[in-house]
């Protein structure tokens, strides 16, 4: 049960977090150029190397004295609702520009696994150090166990870019950016408040 828990609370903080984001609109603009299929599954693979390297910094983080790190835990938290938090403003406008950028870049004519090969790179050159891998690495060294964090984290990205290979359009032209921002924002000033009242409690 412990771990169904964690395995969630690291799909609902990551989820919000990279809906609005680069990893949406990257797969967005994969989609319109390669077959849905094979875009998803480059994406998906790239997103599972960057979770596990996440969590395995994590781990390496949670070696260290337990306190000092439940706090650099906590300060990644507040960081990203911080970010979130100002960037919610400008998401509409940041998603279009992002959109043109990505679109400069991503040729057409591959199929099948040179799609998918072509969409694993996109992915896993793109997404280094953003602020799902961030959140990621400080729910391990947090004290949360790897394994559910890292399957909760991966089961949102790919979930993320599985919207996006079906309902891109649809969702940026009904769902307000800004708004996910913002819940994104919430949700990782929750993380940071329990995690700096753990510490004190402790």
């Amino acid at each position: 049960m412990e771990y169904a828990l964690v395995a969630l609370t690291a799909f609902v903080l990551i989820l919000p977090v990279e809906l609005p984001d680069k990893t949406f609109v990257a797969t967005l603009v994969l989609s319109t150029r390669y077959p849905a299929l094979p875009v998803w599954l480059g994406v998906s693979a790239a997103f599972g190397v960057q979770c596990l390297v996440a969590v395995g910094a994590g781990h390496l983080l949670s070696q260290l004295p337990e306190r000092p790190v439940a706090l650099v835990a906590a300060a990644l938290f507040a960081l990203g609702a911080i970010v979130l938090f100002r960037g919610a403003r400008t998401a509409d406008n940041a998603e279009a520009e992002q959109e043109r950028e990505y679109g400069e870049k991503i040729t057409t004519g591959k199929r099948g696994w040179r799609a998918a090969g072509a969409s694993f790179l996109v992915l896993f050159t793109a997404e280094w150090g953003d602020l799902s891998q961030l959140l990621t690495a400080g729910l391990v060294a947090s004290g949360k166990p790897a394994v559910p964090v890292f399957f909760g984290s991966w089961v949102a990205l790919i979930t993320v870019s599985g919207a996006a290979v079906l309902l891109g359009r649809w969702l940026l032209k009904r769902v307000k950016l800004s708004v996910v921002r913002y819940a994104a924002a919430g949700v990782c000033a929750l993380l940071a408040t329990i995690t700096v009242v753990g510490v004190v409690a402790g």
